[in-house]
């Protein structure tokens, strides 16, 4: 059968999230006439992925977590493909062949595919009662799940202690599933907190009734002679009896489409300063791309939500013709699970002494600055999260806080902390009429 071919687009968009989106709103701040094609293999409209925990808690409707209105796609002139899944880049030729056969020409291709989660083949993995937690529809097949179990009490084993893991796990939790995390490293979200941080956290999650079992993977699941989910066997043989099983190993780039092409890959797609692929025409943000990290000051992946959407800002100023660098993003994340806010950002485990670490711990809140050279380059709040953003903009900017580095960790800490002429622009205040006088009478 012949490929069907849609009439030649200027903007087409692959990926129906924050990158997505932000590259629409910006070439719709340059360009209002130029075509824009989004395709998205999910069928929905545009939602807020950290935002599926408390869908799956019933805590917000479907309404109540998209990231724009429902008349985004209407009021900014976009053709939405939505459950349309791309079989090929067709690079010679500017095209995309889609699963119905259809072909769509572009001047202009952003890719924001995202992640796809990381699920090692292991015996069972088939069965009944295994998902993921990384989009929209594994919450609805988790909730689907818990709807049918005629069981008074669900048991549930969430492989891994990351972030996904920990969120999936506290929506569990108000589910009254009774959880066990498995994390093969020795302590949860050990990739964005220290070992102090990460201590907090697993307090709160034994505190919520959580089983952790740290240092140990799961080898295989067995089931019942139905082929549902019946435990999982960790790799000292021990079995951890459970209704169902939630792998959260992580997400690794969707790379799939630009694989058999010249477009250059590292782990992800690597792009320059302007999200530009090493073919000039393609574009590439979010968790699919190795983009700029400002502590780094080299290319990494940093899959986190406020980055994509940067990203697809300076991508799409770029594809519709307008020079924008990205000022880069780094390694951020901001969550609050079981009754604790955690911050952190940067380099929150220092791989030498060279790093200086500074840190103040009471009852109920643990905050760490890490330095390298006088510069703030990670940091790490748990409990009191509140002055967090100005330790973010201090590293961002590259301030050099050698003369007030103590006082990032005080217990006052705040914008009065830094010297007058660093919160005083922060603020946007005036000088001080006597400072004026000083000034104006040349020191005399």
């Amino acid at each position: 059968m012949p490929n069907k071919k849609i009439e030649k687009v200027k903007y087409l968009i692959i990926g129906n999230s924050a990158g997505g989106i932000g590259a629409v709103e910006a070439i719709r701040g340059v360009d209002k006439t130029g075509s824009i094609v989004i395709i998205s293999d999910e069928p929905y409209h545009v939602y807020s992925r950290p935002l599926i925990s408390p869908f799956l808690t019933k805590e917000r409707p479907m309404d109540n977590i998209l990231y724009r209105h429902t008349d985004f796609y209407e009021k900014n002139d976009v053709q939405a493909m939505l459950g349309v899944k791309v079989e090929k880049l067709d690079l010679d030729n500017h095209a995309v062949q889609l699963a119905d056969n259809q072909r769509v020409e572009f001047q202009k291709l952003l890719l924001a595919t995202g992640g796809i989660p990381i699920f090692p083949r292991t015996e069972g993995s088939d069965l009944k009662g295994v998902f993921t937690f990384t989009t929209l529809d594994d919450a609805k097949s988790i909730d689907k799940f818990l709807g049918k179990a005629s069981k008074k009490k669900v048991k549930a084993v969430v492989i891994g202690g990351g972030l996904i893991g920990v969120s999936v796990t506290e929506a569990l939790v108000k589910r009254k599933v009774e959880v066990t995390v498995v994390e093969m490293r020795d302590r949860v979200l050990n990739v964005i907190l220290d070992e102090t941080a990460s201590a907090l956290a697993a307090e709160a999650l034994k505190k919520a009734g959580v089983k952790v079992v740290t240092g140990h993977t799961v080898t295989r699941i067995n089931g019942d002679s139905e082929g549902n989910v019946a435990g999982a066997v960790l790799d000292d043989g021990k079995e951890l009896p459970c209704d169902m099983v939630i792998v959260a190993i992580g997400v690794q780039p969707r790379t799939e489409l630009v694989k058999d092409t010249a477009i250059k890959i590292n782990r992800g797609i690597v792009v320059d300063r302007r999200m530009a692929t090493s073919n000039p025409d393609v574009y590439a943000c979010g968790d699919v791309a190795e983009a700029y990290d400002f502590v780094l000051g080299s290319n990494r992946l940093t899959p986190v939500w406020p980055n994509a959407y940067v990203g697809g800002r300076v991508a799409g100023l770029n594809m519709a013709g307008v020079p924008t660098q990205y000022t880069g993003g780094t390694a951020m994340n901001s969550s609050h699970y079981f009754g604790v806010s955690v911050v952190s950002a940067g380099i929150v485990n220092p791989p030498d002494a060279t790093y200086e670490q500074l840190s103040n711990k009471s009852d109920h809140s643990y905050k760490k600055v890490i330095l390298k050279d006088g510069m703030v380059v990670g940091m790490v709040f748990s409990g009191d999260i509140e002055k967090s953003g100005i330790v973010y903009n201090l590293m961002k900017d590259k301030v050099n806080v050698e003369a007030f580095k103590k006082a990032l960790v005080a217990d006052d800490f705040g914008l009065l902390s830094l010297p007058e002429e660093m919160w005083r622009s922060h603020l946007e205040l005036p000088p001080q009429p006597e400072k004026m006088v000083v000034q104006m009478s040349g020191g005399h």
